[in-house]
């Protein structure tokens, strides 16, 4: 049983990009960061350079997972985003996903995966 939320959070990340991999996606990069942000996954599907943030909760009680991705938190994942695209000279289309996790005892009970989950504002 995970006792905290690092190693909950963690597992769910773990669980999202196996969900991806065995779903087409190659994954580039997970944790990556620039200055304050922290991208979980970047991932290429298709024609698409795909950042994910994933959620992992014990419950949906209070809301599902993919509902605490803030407008700030937002912003900070699109100017990672567009450091990572400029730092590695990308020339895909960017996306914006959310997977929501929900994991009890180490089981995942359930994966959801939002597409464009939320878009670059200018």
């Amino acid at each position: 049983m995970t006792t905290n939320k690092k190693e909950t959070g963690d597992l769910g990340e773990k669980k999202a990009a196996a969900y991806l991999l065995e779903n087409d996606y190659k994954i580039l990069a997970t944790n990556w960061r620039f200055l304050k942000a922290e991208i979980d996954i970047i991932a290429l599907h298709k024609d698409f350079l795909v950042f994910v943030e994933v959620k992992t909760r014990a419950t949906n009680d209070f809301g599902n997972p993919e509902e605490f991705v803030t407008p700030r938190q937002q912003k900070l994942i699109i100017n990672a985003a567009h450091e990572f695209i400029i730092k590695n000279d990308r020339n895909e289309e960017a996306r914006f996903d959310v997977i929501a996790v929900i994991i009890q005892n180490n089981k995942v009970m359930n994966i959801e995966h939002i597409e464009d989950a939320f878009y670059p504002t200018l």
